[in-house]
């Protein structure tokens, strides 16, 4: 075999046979797009179906790309869950939206690794250029630098290590062990913030001891009073606060934490804010919902994430810091071989990661196929429908909602009129509430536990969830019921 023979052979899939295969992939796309209703939106499947009908090993000899789909079509698609899916209402609902979908083809093909400036000029200034009309969109003064990483929880760990960093001298080359000079250090959120920022402490080497969880208000918001009184409480004792964690739409309920009292305290205290928006944080494109960011201006970092309601694909979680000074002072470290004589910004230095890839494309294309008032129009409508099936809940006398319902998340439960039953009663019930209706197939809707209380969640946020759908969804919740009662 020649060399240029053996170039040949030792190739990449030939352009004819990928055009071929390529065009058969988007066909099957457009078609789970247009059709994906017609499939379980939960797996059908068992744990270790699917690892007990792949081989152990993998092949030695190449196969056929056919034969590749075909087992990808009978073995891993009954193991989906579909999160495209127009009922599913279950966590966060998220839709890979269709020209989201195309970008990221596009990307993976570029293959773009967007660590320095030279490395991929455009997609590090496309990435500048989309988180400033992100930062615009929802409210925030353009003090605020935005970086994108893949989700909330790397965003939030990148402003507790900054908070660490801006209250802790020479913490980037002396670390924490064993220094007399630095005191326990204490890190604040409410009793409903996410599950990262605990693990966001953890990491950065604060100890699960190093979070205090703040008690929450009748809806579920951050009590300032108490935050006050346990900062007080802890520099008494000789501790350090550092930072506070306010959520705009916590992961429960969705409610908002005062974002502008928490920035008050912040500011007389000396501390890092940091809102946890990942969620809600969109909806402040709406005029009326403007307010929900009111105070967001005077934090040091922010996250939002767009693969949770603005339709794009996941992964992308966009972190703006109005201190990313202090980002980089904590992050940034270039070997030899990274040094460039270039006069850029080189997206390596705002965090833990070297490799970047070329997120930005598919927020870029989403921006400009919806366009902004496209966005707003349809983050209306999923918030209209949650409304609509928050008001069925509210008007039927077997059920009742257990927390506001501000944005496309409604939390509510079976609570049938007429017989008093225990928590531990409505707890199995709604257990079993929940397992019918995830069982229809139809319809997935998650739970949570508020006050000792089991709680069903429908959310609503995905590009294909119609009237239809969320009608269905309350009818199955009553059928449920019934069954369940009968």
């Amino acid at each position: 075999m020649t060399t240029e023979e053996a170039g040949r052979a030792f190739g990449d899939m030939p352009a004819d046979e990928f055009r071929k295969h390529g065009h058969a992939m988007v066909e099957w796309i457009a078609r789970f797009m247009e059709h994906s209703e017609r499939l379980p939106v939960l797996a059908r499947v068992a744990p270790g179906d699917i690892l007990h009908a792949l081989p152990e090993s993998a092949p030695e000899a190449a196969e056929a790309f056919e034969a590749i789909i075909a087992d990808f079509d009978r073995i891993l698609m009954p193991g989906m869950t579909h999160w495209n899916h127009p009922g599913f209402m279950a966590y966060f609902s998220i839709t890979a939206s269709a020209p989201g979908v195309l970008a990221d083809f596009v990307a993976s093909a570029l293959n773009q690794q967007a660590m320095l400036w030279r490395t991929s000029p455009s997609a590090t200034e496309l990435e500048a250029v989309v988180m400033g009309w992100l930062r615009r969109l929802i409210g925030l003064p353009d003090a605020f630098e935005g970086v994108i990483y893949d989700t909330a929880s790397i965003s939030s760990l990148h402003a507790i290590a900054a908070a660490r960093e801006a209250a802790v001298p020479q913490v980037r080359t002396r670390g924490l062990a064993g220094r007399a000079d630095v005191p326990r250090l204490r890190v604040y959120c409410s009793d409903q913030a996410h599950s990262s920022i605990e693990k966001g402490v953890i990491l950065a080497g604060l100890g699960q001891e190093g979070l205090r969880k703040i008690p929450s208000d009748a809806e579920y918001r951050m009590r300032t009073d108490a935050l006050r009184a346990a900062i007080a409480e802890d520099r008494a004792s000789g501790m350090r606060p550092i930072a506070v964690v306010a959520t705009v739409g916590t992961t429960s309920t969705t409610s908002v934490d005062p974002v502008a009292a928490i920035a008050d305290l912040c500011e007389a205290e000396g501390l890092w804010l940091h809102v946890d928006s990942a969620y809600a944080g969109v909806a402040a494109m709406l005029p009326e919902h403007a307010h929900i960011l009111a105070g967001a201006d005077r934090a040091d970092s922010l996250v939002v994430n767009p693969h949770k309601w603005l339709f794009t694909p996941f992964d992308l979680s966009a972190f703006f810091c109005r201190r990313m000074d202090v980002v980089r002072q904590a992050f940034s470290l270039v070997p030899d071989y990274l040094t460039t004589p270039d006069a850029a910004r080189n997206l390596m230095d705002t965090g833990i990661q070297l490799g970047r890839r070329f997120r930005s494309l598919k927020l870029w294309m989403i921006l400009r196929y919806f366009g902004a008032e496209g966005v707003r129009a349809r983050l209306r409508y999923h918030i209209d429908l949650a409304q609509r099936f928050a008001g069925w809940v509210d008007a039927d006398p077997d059920f009742e909602r257990l927390a506001p319902a501000p944005f496309s998340v409604v939390c509510f439960r079976a609570r049938p009129a007429g017989r008093e039953r225990t928590e531990e009663e409505l707890a199995r019930l709604n257990e079993a509430i929940l397992k019918r209706v995830n069982d229809s197939g139809e319809i997935f809707i998650s739970h949570t536990v508020l006050r000792g209380r089991f709680t069903l969640r429908v959310a609503i946020g995905n590009l294909q969830t119609t009237d239809r759908h969320v009608r269905r969804a309350w009818e199955l919740v009553r059928e449920a019921l019934e069954a369940e009662s009968a």
